[in-house]
């Protein structure tokens, strides 16, 4: 595995030419950026794609799954981030470990939950070299959330359904939000919001993105 500092391509200066190409398209939030600065997104991917972890595109993990490119992780964040400050969040899909790793410092618990344990077993063995220690994992089908540690301040998806799974609303805590790709062929970010007391959610769909299908069942084991 690369080391955390990074030489040439994989460099901190790499990374903050990222981050002012980020800024540049549109992303403000300064936590989210300075977070993004110090992680290093190259130990994410395999050595033979590590030379690209900089670029603005999504990049193979592996078993059909995707590192999503800067800007979505960075978007994706911000939208968590936008209507108030979240302290517990459930991921739906470890992947690489990535978008785990920006949440970490930024929220005071992350509950992450992947189908394919050989990938989480890499996120976590990432995330140790890191020292990150508020993140607890676990294997499971993510269209159904983890209901047995809800309720969550903040729900976010790296995988896209075709419609929002009823469940994942219901795992909301009061003010509680969710940040989902929503669709098939054309996908959506949408960021629902759980009103106070009231099973009423608001909505706002953003951005086109593409992420890999939010697949039920078919669990991957080592």
């Amino acid at each position: 595995m690369s080391s955390l500092q990074g030489l040439g391509m994989m460099s901190r200066r790499t990374r903050l030419r990222m981050i002012d190409r980020l800024r540049a398209e549109g992303i403000s939030d300064k936590r989210v950026l300075d977070v993004m600065a110090e992680t290093p997104r190259h130990i994410f991917l395999d050595e033979a794609m590590a030379h690209r972890a900089y670029d603005d595109v999504s990049l193979p993990i592996g078993y059909g799954q995707t590192l999503s490119q800067p800007w979505v992780v960075a978007r994706m964040t911000e939208l968590l981030l936008s209507l108030g400050p979240r302290r517990r969040v459930l991921e739906i899909g470890t992947g690489s470990g990535y978008q785990t790793a920006i949440l970490s410092p930024l929220v005071h618990e992350v509950i992450s939950i992947e189908r394919i344990q050989p990938l989480q077993k890499k996120a976590r063995e990432r995330h140790a070299l890191m020292n990150l220690n508020n993140i607890s994992y676990f294997h499971s089908d993510g269209e159904f959330g983890l209901e047995s540690k809800a309720p969550y301040d903040a729900i976010i998806s790296t995988a896209a359904p075709e419609q929002v799974p009823q469940s994942l609303l219901d795992q909301l805590a009061p003010s509680g939000v969710l940040v989902i790709p929503v669709g098939a062929q054309e996908q959506r970010l949408n960021l629902f919001s759980r009103r106070a007391d009231e099973e009423v959610f608001d909505r706002i769909v953003c951005e086109s993105v593409f992420f890999v299908p939010l697949v039920s069942g078919g669990l991957v084991h080592a």
